[in-house]
């Protein structure tokens, strides 16, 4: 019997329709630590090797900016201690202020929690998110909860605490909470438990303490890899801490319009005149009266009752107006006295300098370039110059080729100035670049704070500071040069002359005092020829 296709077919019954009241049940709100706990790549923590570097990074910059916030000299204990074959617990202590009890949970318990967001200075650390985010990837990899003691001063008690981040709530839950014998009069020590790669060389460890220590001369450190029974010890190159920066209010020029909308609507004064020199650097009450009459408005208007065709109309006006640019005493560069100190101390080389440039700003928001070369001595000449990149004083470990940094010294033709170079390439020698950018806020291309936006006004910054040092670079090369040439010349005097001597005494009969003279004339003459020949370069 013949059953046709139509009758075997098997029929899929229709799909029951979603209503918006059924989906509306599962729409839920989702934690800032929820989110980066799915996507921890955004953070620095997208493979082993790189995870255990940005949880020791972030400890470090905690505890740097604790020490300069409190006028200490810092010194850091850094231990890498390995469980297992990828299984590793980091320790970073500092001799800091401390913190106190009730913060503890919150600093390293949250995401987004901190005191540097919403002040505009410059700071290593200024998301509020680095060392809770490298606790919550220790507790998402091995279970175990980040490990605090902190004590806030001597006679005082030290607490230890483990804690652990509710993800789904960005809160913290306290796992131990207690007071503890410790050695330290003051400072803080924490520990993460994680899953890592250990690896030397490039992108490790080993090299971001080595890069942290040249940008911080006025930091000692004692540094324990896995593979060390003794800590290395990193010695202090300066006794001097970096200028404390100073708040600034916002700059003009560095709002847009959504935040001006919102300053206004939030500002304590009544009258838009006052709100504008109250809310902003660098507003004076003449300035301020510019912008009203720019926009229309006026400067007794409520800035509380503005609509948003009247914040456009600001908004174009305040960028028609000429105003000052901000101030600097929210900077605090290394300085070229610094520098040249950190480059000598970890860097075997036989010319060192350095370039500071002047403040700068971009979007409003002040700037700082600094420049350092290290050549010659033990460095090797025949492979790519060494590349370090900072921020705020802070190694970029990754990211090299979507750095403004990287980008400004591919823009350079090195070999003006004494190097090889391939196009497209970094240049070759026996050069260890360090450059360093110092704001209130680094334009970094992510989450992870591993490179530099190209700002034009930043990318202009850099140009210059790298040319100058480039020009002292060539300068040095140049006379290296002459004075192996010289070298050479000498040399050949000092080979061949007592030769053509004994030659001019056989062939004029001359005496052996004789021929010691014209050795003498004949070496005096030569010198001063080549004397003149330098005079005349």
């Amino acid at each position: 019997m013949n059953v046709s296709a139509e009758a075997t077919k098997t029929v899929t019954p229709p799909k029951s329709r979603a209503t918006a009241e059924s989906m509306a049940t599962r729409q839920r709100e989702i934690s800032i630590s929820e989110f980066f706990s799915k996507n921890r790549h955004l953070l620095g923590f997208d493979n082993p090797q790189k995870a255990l570097l940005t949880a020791v990074k972030e400890a470090v910059d905690n505890s740097l900016d604790a020490c300069e916030d409190a006028g200490i000299l810092p010194t850091l204990k850094i231990e890498i201690r390995q469980l297992e074959d990828d299984r590793f617990r980091i320790a970073v202590e500092d001799n800091g202020p401390g913190i106190v009890k009730s913060q503890i949970p919150k600093i390293f318990g949250k995401l987004l929690y901190g005191s540097k967001f919403h002040t505009l200075k410059q700071a290593r650390g200024q998301q509020g998110i680095g060392i809770s985010a490298a606790g919550m990837y220790g507790l998402l990899t091995t279970g175990k909860s980040i490990a605090v003691t902190s004590r806030t001063g001597a006679g005082k008690p030290a607490h230890y605490y483990e804690i652990q981040i509710d993800t789904r709530k960005n809160a913290p839950q306290i796992i131990t909470d207690k007071v503890v014998d410790w050695e330290a009069e003051h400072g803080t020590r924490v520990e993460i438990e994680l899953i890592g790669t250990y690896k030397k060389g490039r992108h490790s460890v080993d090299d971001y303490v080595r890069q942290t220590a040249i940008a911080n001369p006025h930091c000692e450190i004692f540094y324990t890899p896995p593979d060390a029974a003794e800590p290395f010890h990193l010695q202090r190159g300066s006794e001097m801490l970096p200028a404390e920066p100073k708040e600034i209010k916002p700059h003009p020029y560095g709002v847009e319009l959504g935040v001006l909308i919102r300053m206004m609507k939030e500002s304590s004064s009544r009258q838009l005149s006052a709100a504008l020199q109250k809310d902003f650097s660098r507003v004076s009450s003449r300035v301020a009266a510019e912008i009203c009459h720019a926009a229309g408005l006026r400067p007794s208007a409520n800035p509380h009752t503005i609509v948003v065709h009247e914040a456009e109309q600001l908004f174009k006006a305040i960028n028609s107006v000429k105003i000052m640019s901000p101030t600097t005493n929210c900077l605090s560069p290394i300085g070229e006295e610094q520098i040249l100190s950190g480059l000598k101390k970890e860097i075997d080389a036989s010319f060192y300098t350095a370039i500071t440039r002047a403040p700068a700003v971009y979007r409003g928001n002040p700037f700082q370039v600094e420049v350092g070369l290290a050549y010659g001595g033990s460095l090797k000449s025949e492979e790519l110059i060494d590349l370090l990149r900072f921020a705020n004083r802070v190694p970029l470990q990754y990211q090299q080729s979507g750095c403004a940094m990287t980008k400004a010294v591919l823009g350079i033709d090195w070999r003006n100035y004494g190097l090889s170079q391939s196009k497209g390439a970094l240049p070759t020698g026996p050069v260890v670049l360090f450059v360093h950018i110092a704001s209130v806020w680094v334009p970094f291309t992510s989450e992870s704070k591993e490179a530099v936006a190209a700002y034009p006004d930043i990318m202009r910054e850099l140009r210059l500071a790298l040319q100058e040092c480039g020009r002292k670079l060539s300068m040095h090369v140049r006379a290296h040069r002459r004075a192996v040439d010289e070298q050479k010349k000498r040399s050949y005097i000092e080979k061949y002359i007592p030769h053509i001597g004994i030659a001019l005494r056989e062939i004029l009969g001359l005496s052996d005092q004789a021929e010691k003279d014209l050795v003498v004339t004949l070496k005096d003459v030569l010198e001063r020829s080549r004397s003149r020949e330098q005079f005349t370069d």
